[in-house]
């Protein structure tokens, strides 16, 4: 009777770690974390993704910025964009590396600073947000093992944010990018415009034609920084970016690709079936990750 009861207690012991270990390393997406900001004064919101085996991992990993879109939040890419069950699946297929995904809320602040000095959300992220993640989360704080992505407001920042900090980022992939040719920001409806733009640049509300192509304006929409900076620094980022040939920013996209081909960066752009929806999105993420994760891998050879 006692070898019988002590079987049963053996066995269930066994079930019972095997369910806690398997719990345990199984990949895990956590929401709406909170940072402390100095610099904004507020807290500033935050999911992230960690994958399979993440907890008793001896080694760190390479990191993806995610970044959302205009009037979302830093939940979109878990609860629209299915990033759990593509992640899963990509690096289960080996098509990338184990990584950390962390997605910031982009607060309706186009990850720039705004221009009158009151919420310096680009100094944020890049002076403390970044530093924050890396050293709460087990991060291989190296470029080439650095990447960050996004989609409309937040492919753009994207971009921007990889090709202005050269120096901290390997490769950026922007997806619908909320970039759009002077031309047309001067005839876009002053309700649209003023709502964007003004989270940024609040002297450009009610503004028209010529009087809305502003410094802040100019910076944001990327073509000044690649025509400025020299190309040396813009090739050491890898660059992709996509649009959908019936989304409204399609001419913006176009025309970056255009400027890169002009001055001789080398880059990826694809023009896709679609328009600016979560279908769009959730196939352009994917593609983006193993794109980013072609440097993580170059990285891991080098070492």
């Amino acid at each position: 009777m006692y070898l019988e009861t002590t079987k049963k207690y053996l066995l269930s012991l066994l079930v019972i770690v095997l369910l806690v270990t398997s719990s345990n390393s199984q990949s895990k997406v956590l929401k709406s974390l909170e940072m402390q900001s100095e610099l904004l004064k507020t807290t500033v919101r935050y999911s992230v993704y960690l994958p399979h085996g993440y907890e008793s991992a001896q080694e760190n990993y390479p990191i993806v910025y995610l970044l959302n879109g205009f009037t979302g939040n830093e939940t979109d890419w878990i609860s629209q964009g299915q990033l759990k069950t593509v992640v899963d699946q990509l690096i289960k297929g080996n098509k990338i590396e184990p990584l950390v995904i962390i997605m910031p809320d982009g607060d309706d602040r186009l990850y720039m600073n705004k221009d009158d000095g009151t919420y310096p959300y680009e100094d944020m992220f890049i002076k403390e947000f970044m530093p924050f993640v890396e050293s709460t989360y087990k991060i291989k704080s190296d470029k080439k093992f650095r990447g960050i992505s996004g989609l409309s407001m937040g492919g753009a920042g994207s971009l921007r944010l990889a090709l202005k900090y050269h120096d901290l980022f390997g490769a950026c992939a922007g997806f619908s990018s909320g970039i759009s040719t002077e031309e047309q920001l001067m005839v876009e409806s002053q309700k649209s415009f003023d709502d964007y733009f003004g989270r940024i640049s609040p002297s450009v509300i009610g503004a028209t034609g010529e009087d809305r192509i502003t410094e802040a304006i100019r910076e944001y929409n990327l073509f000044q920084l690649i025509e400025t900076k020299p190309a040396e620094q813009l090739k050491t980022v890898k660059i992709y970016f996509d649009c959908g040939d019936d989304d409204f920013l399609a001419i913006g996209n176009s025309t970056l690709h255009i400027q890169l081909l002009k001055k001789g960066i080398p880059h990826e752009y694809r023009v896709r079936d679609g328009g600016h929806t979560w279908n769009f999105w959730i196939q352009s993420l994917p593609i983006g990750l193993e794109f980013i994760s072609d440097t993580f891998r170059s990285g891991n050879k080098k070492l």
